[in-house]
């Protein structure tokens, strides 16, 4: 699958808002002012994947000092399973890393099995479950990922 990565920009907010209904169901999808609130909080970091001007997915996160959040991961259903998320995650990740962030957090619901492997998957580990976390009804799995970033592997190297 051919696509391009790139950084959110105002004008792709619709076509981010609407791929986000298509992916979450109502009470986990984002409504616009909160999906809008989350692309203008500093630290707000958000990447699109897009082929021929059609957007494919995006990945949100915000990040302070050394601790990040990854706050939504969306890719189209026709895009799913061809590496566009772990394309996004890749470089979500590395933009963090060179922000100075060390921790990746984030959530997932506890009976979405597939997004749950994939986390895992690349290295995400549940530290617990939040109880009616999604609409007061649905448990999630809070996740955390440990960064190697340039200054842990140059420790790394040090210390062989």
């Amino acid at each position: 699958m051919a696509f391009a990565l790139r950084p959110y920009g105002p004008r792709d907010f619709a076509a981010l808002y609407r791929l986000d209904q298509a992916c979450f169901p109502t009470g986990i999808a984002y409504s616009k002012a909160t999906l809008r609130y989350f692309l203008q909080i500093p630290g707000a970091q958000c990447v699109v994947a897009e082929d021929a001007g059609k957007i494919l997915g995006f990945i949100l996160a915000e990040q302070n000092d050394a601790l990040a959040h990854i706050i939504t991961l969306d890719v189209t259903d026709s895009a799913r399973r061809q590496g566009l998320g772990s394309a996004l995650l890749r470089q979500i990740e590395a933009d963090l890393v060179l922000g100075g962030a060390r921790t990746i957090l984030l959530e997932t619901a506890t009976n979405n099995d597939s997004a749950i492997a994939f986390w895992k998957k690349h290295g995400y580990r549940i530290e617990a479950v939040l109880k009616r976390y999604y609409s007061g009804k649905l448990d999630a799995y809070a996740m955390r990922k440990i960064l190697s970033g340039p200054i842990t592997q140059a420790r790394a190297i040090k210390e062989t």
